[in-house]
């Protein structure tokens, strides 16, 4: 059973969050269907995410998460290469809600569990409710067999930044300093826990619409 890990933090256990170029097991992706986000009931989102899952395939394994509701639909257009696993959420988006993996210098794996609200909450976000994309990255996490750290008071999506995996972080102020998801944290502390807590960079510069660690 995956452990959840809440009395340490990926930098002080030696885990680093790898370059985005660097060699991968596998992708995760979530099945779209919901109509109010994806036109004309999601089928042509459906029909290009079956796409890019099958280009996928043909490099490295891809695991599309579905609901019950549309698990057998995804059957018939999704290839028999691409493992299909019924997993329940509220949107599509398994960059934003999935987990961060990270290694370490023994070749182990373990995961950041960002805390996700929609892009914003209630304040600005996307829609309500969201608690089941919530839930993706641990139930990925259990599923991999992988331990986790969560962030129960920091709220962020897994594509509002880049790495390199040497040390150089991008991000933008619009996403971390949003009233929608963190109102209670300041710049510094939210620098603390992104960057030296979690994903271990290194110095930074800073501009007004982007956050550059390096």
């Amino acid at each position: 059973m995956a452990k959840l890990i809440t009395n340490s933090t990926p930098k002080a256990d030696g885990f680093r969050m790898p370059g985005e170029f660097e060699e991968q097991k596998q992708i995760f992706m979530i099945w779209p269907e919901r109509t109010d986000n994806w036109r004309a009931g999601a089928k042509p989102a459906q029909k290009t995410f079956a796409n890019v899952a099958a280009a996928i395939s043909e490099f490295e394994p891809v695991t599309m998460c579905v609901s019950a509701a549309q698990y057998e639909h995804a059957k018939t257009m999704l290839p028999a290469g691409v493992r299909i696993i019924e997993m329940s959420s509220n949107d599509a988006w398994c960059r934003d809600m999935g987990p961060s993996f990270l290694i370490n210098d023994k070749g182990e794996t373990r995961a950041c569990d960002w805390t996700f609200n929609a892009w914003g909450g209630l304040v600005d976000g996307l829609y309500f409710p969201w608690d089941k994309d919530d839930q993706i990255a641990s139930k990925i996490c259990e599923l991999e067999q992988i331990d986790s750290y969560r962030t129960g008071d920091f709220v962020l999506e897994g594509g509002s930044f880049h790495v390199d995996g040497e040390g150089t972080l991008i991000t933008t102020e619009m996403c971390l300093l949003s009233k929608g998801r963190n109102p209670h944290l300041t710049k510094a502390q939210i620098e603390q826990k992104f960057r030296y807590d979690h994903l271990d960079q290194g110095r930074h510069r800073s501009r007004r619409d982007k956050w550059t660690y390096r």
